[in-house]
């Protein structure tokens, strides 16, 4: 059977939504019983209010968008729009960049996560068990994000609790910063993954065919650093097995030595053989144009 569309919500179900009180939406859907997908509000724990993207129903529902990436110029290399990297150019006397993996900041709206980058107080707030991840091609609707994924899947072994419980802790125990280890030996976790839309090989396909040697399907793995010292922070779907991990890893630290600056941006060396081509270490068009969808539990 075929996917059904989206339920229509009415803006008085919307405006009911504001007034439940919960920090999650794993809480919302444990509280208020609600089992449909979309926008909700949700409150910190220091009472801050925000908008989000709760997931009610993949396994069991109750996923918290907390954060996007979104390439939105991969010729820009780490100029404004690169949040996830550096908005002030590729520079070794800025080895963190922006520093937004592991800070408080926040931007973006919620509906606009396919759109540009996005990261809400839920990012730092919320203290979860595991992940779930959507590859959203750009530009796509709130409504149609789930229909129109190309890659969903998510963790089942409750890790954050290892690490702080959400990826600001994680990221603390891992810096992603420039000259802060070596490829391969000083990685973050790399995490088994259940997937809901894809499976091993597509994902290896999403990336270029260089990459395929280089790399195990059905993982999330974190700080994962080059050849070159330079640290990125999510690989998304894949374990690295080497060291030339800017070809399929997003977001990062401020400085990426090799080939200055064509490695620096959220999606790092993406088109590094041409625009989508497919060929040599550049991905799919299909993964260049979509946003990367972070996900609480």
């Amino acid at each position: 059977m075929g996917a059904s569309a989206p339920k229509v919500v009415t803006v008085n179900e919307l405006r009911n939504r504001a007034q439940f009180n919960a920090r999650s939406c794993k809480e919302v859907k444990d509280k208020y019983g609600q089992t449909e997908n979309g926008l909700y509000y949700l409150t910190t724990a220091t009472g801050v209010v925000y908008q989000t993207f709760c997931d009610m129903t993949t396994a069991g529902g109750g996923w918290t968008l907390v954060a996007s990436v979104h390439e939105n110029n991969i010729y820009g290399k780490c100029t404004v729009g690169d949040r996830w990297t550096s908005q002030q150019g590729n520079n070794a006397n800025w080895p963190q960049g922006e520093g937004n993996w592991a800070n408080r900041k926040t931007f973006g709206t919620v509906e606009a996560a396919t759109d540009d980058d996005f990261k809400n107080p839920g990012y730092y707030d919320i203290e979860a068990e595991d992940m779930s991840v959507w590859h959203v091609p750009n530009n796509t609707p709130v409504n149609h994000w789930k229909l129109a994924a190309i890659m969903r899947y998510h963790t089942v072994r409750h890790f954050l609790h290892l690490y702080g419980g959400n990826l600001y802790q994680l990221f603390h125990s891992y810096p992603v910063e420039y000259n802060v280890g070596a490829h391969l030996s000083d990685n973050g976790p790399s995490i088994p993954i259940v997937y809901d839309l894809g499976d091993k090989e597509s994902t290896k396909n999403l990336y270029g065919p260089y990459s395929g040697g280089e790399i195990e399907g059905g993982f999330i793995s974190f700080r994962a650093i080059n050849h070159e010292r330079a640290a990125t922070a999510i690989c998304s779907g894949v374990k690295p097995k080497s060291g030339n991990v800017e070809h399929y890893c997003i977001g990062g630290c401020g400085f990426f030595p090799e080939a200055n600056p064509l490695q620096c941006g959220d999606f790092t060396g993406f088109a590094w053989n041409g625009y989508g081509a497919h060929i040599g270490f550049s991905a799919s068009k299909q993964m260049l144009e979509s946003a990367v969808l972070l996900f609480y539990r």
